[in-house]
């Protein structure tokens, strides 16, 4: 005879039984105390938290001969008869199987049926696979049902489940277990049964069991089957560190030896992404983590080592390939380039890649900006080569936030050169010193513009006007699009109002601070014309064009000439 299985030997047959669920407990065991149960519940949440239990207790009590403070006494005909699954007052149904409205029907037909005990109870699993004719067919049944009927629907994704049958029910959400009560629940459960399982193994079953009891309690009897310790496998731990090193090579080592020892790559990919989510929530917030205690500290720091952007992007990868190994031939691939994408330095130009680089570079400054700084070697002026010992520099040398206030800079090496600040002067420059100050003033000024104005040389200052020469005319006038600006700078570094007057000409035209006109551009063509170069056209006829074009191609004859008018 089989032995029977940890999770349906210790599946709780009382309400005190439930663990986690408290709230449930408490809203259950009133109505019961109080003969206010209602007609229809609805029991939604994730797999293995004791739903379908909930259920058969409910049904218990309902009909237990002898209820004690909401409690079934679990030694009646009635409570032996549901523990067994023979009872004729409880009726269970996998709506995954029995979706069909002719299944419906017939649950009608046996609701409306009288019974020897209080209740009927109807527990209908996986309720939101329903076909939508079975729906309907339900939908006046738990408006309104017998008296002595309960439905009890359970399903782990009630979005599923229609509106109106929602309306029609007490909706009650079952939760995960928290870490602590089901470590309790797990040894309890070890010392009861009498088996031998280390540390190492307790720790990994609350891992993959993830706050499921069921799910605890099937890895349990798994580790419990192999002699209390875990069997040698890949750890997921192995390919957070590969996508921390960014080291393609040790996380396509580390899949390719998970598939040798018989992991499904799916699975794997599933198992990554567990793996980065408790990474995440460890930074976010702890208390989200369904991890021992022993092990959030680990997972905590390798998320602070990969950073939020990184873990994100993994996440999203990962999932675009969870969701395309549905229908590839072959989901090692997918596992396998999408492990290199995550690893690879340069791959990726998404929004969620950039923001990684940019945290890498973030902790590559912090961790330079923290390092000593070293002094380069004083260097010979005789022989230009740094000079070899000398007195050792015994100050202290002061760190790189502390000379910028607190923020630290990396130093970029530019081949631009930086704009010159130029404070402004306690008193107002005399018109000797604002020429010689003319080149650090074109210095501090923007590129563009500090471009255009290296060309341009100070001839004289007076009379609050400043004479500049430009090379050409053209450039004069690319210069005059900025004057205003270089106008404000040159008034503000002097301590008094200047204007710029341009000058172009060999007779030293000025231009004051705007384009000159059209016309006396045109007079200065004019003028730039040398009369001794101009030549009178020679006397006697113009050759035509036909003449032209016989004399440039000798031997040429002329076919046809238009007459004219």
């Amino acid at each position: 005879m089989a032995v029977q299985s940890l999770y349906r030997r210790y599946r709780p047959r009382r309400f005190d039984e439930l663990k986690g669920q408290e709230h449930v407990v408490r809203a259950l065991r009133n109505a019961v105390i109080n003969h206010r149960e209602g007609q229809a519940y609805l029991f939604s949440g994730p797999r293995g938290t004791g739903k379908t239990s909930t259920a058969r207790i409910l049904a218990k009590v309902l009909n237990c001969e002898d209820p004690q403070e909401g409690e079934p006494c679990g030694v009646c005909n009635s409570c032996g008869a549901i523990d067994s699954g023979n009872s004729y007052d409880v009726l269970e149904l996998d709506a995954a199987s029995n979706n069909g409205v002719e299944n419906m029907r017939d649950l009608i037909e046996r609701s409306s049926l009288g019974n020897p005990g209080r209740h009927r109870v109807f527990i209908l699993d996986e309720v939101h696979m329903l076909s939508k004719p079975a729906e309907a067919a339900l939908l006046k049944t738990l408006e309104e049902p017998p008296p002595h009927v309960v439905f009890v629907l359970a399903t782990t994704d009630p979005q599923k489940v229609s509106e109106t049958i929602r309306s029609r029910t007490q909706h009650l959400q079952f939760h995960l277990l928290p870490m602590d009560d089901l470590e309790a629940h797990v040894r309890w459960v070890i010392a009861d049964a009498n088996l031998t399982v280390s540390e190492d193994a307790i720790a990994h079953v609350l891992t993959h069991g993830g706050g499921s009891a069921r799910d605890t309690l099937s890895a349990l009897e798994l580790v419990a089957a192999g002699g209390g310790e875990v069997d040698a496998e890949v750890s997921s731990d192995e390919f957070i560190e590969a996508l921390i090193d960014h080291d393609p090579g040790r996380a396509l080592a580390a899949t390719a030896s998970a598939v040798q020892h018989g992991t499904d790559p799916r699975t794997l990919t599933e198992e990554i992404v567990r793996h980065l989510r408790e990474s995440f929530l460890s930074i976010v917030s702890t208390d989200l983590v369904q991890l021992p205690k022993q092990r959030v500290e680990h997972v905590a720091d390798q998320g602070r080592r990969l950073g939020l952007g990184s873990i994100v992007r993994a996440i999203e990868v990962l999932g675009e390939a969870l969701i395309e190994m549905r229908h590839a031939p072959d989901a090692r691939l997918l596992l396998e380039v999408s492990l290199v994408k995550l690893t690879s330095q340069v791959a990726g130009n998404d929004v969620a890649a950039l923001t990684a680089r940019i945290e890498r570079l973030e902790a590559g400054v912090v961790r330079e900006a923290s390092a000593p700084i070293s002094r380069p070697a004083p260097v010979n002026p005789a022989t230009g080569r740094a000079q070899l010992g000398g007195k050792a520099n015994t100050a202290p040398a002061r760190s790189q936030s502390a000379t910028t206030g607190g923020m630290v800079r990396p130093t970029v090496p530019s081949s631009t050169p930086a704009p010159v600040t130029i404070a402004a002067p306690a008193e107002p420059l005399a018109d000797g010193q604002v020429l010689a100050a003319w080149p650090e003033m074109v210095a501090g000024l923007k590129p563009l513009v500090r471009a255009l104005y290296s060309a341009v040389t100070a001839v004289s200052c007076a009379d609050n006007t400043l004479v500049v020469h430009a090379p050409n005319e053209p450039h004069m006038k690319k210069a005059l699009e900025h004057i205003d600006t270089v106008n404000e700078r040159i008034g503000v570094l002097t301590g008094r109002p200047l204007t710029i007057s341009f000058s172009v000409s060999e007779n030293n035209t000025a231009t004051s601070g705007r384009a000159p006109k059209a016309k006396q551009v045109v007079e200065d063509a004019y003028e730039a014309i040398d009369r001794s170069e101009l030549t009178d056209v020679p006397n006697g006829a113009v050759p035509s064009a036909v003449d032209q074009l016989a004399k440039a191609f000798p031997g040429s004859t002329v076919v046809d000439q238009p007459k004219k008018k």
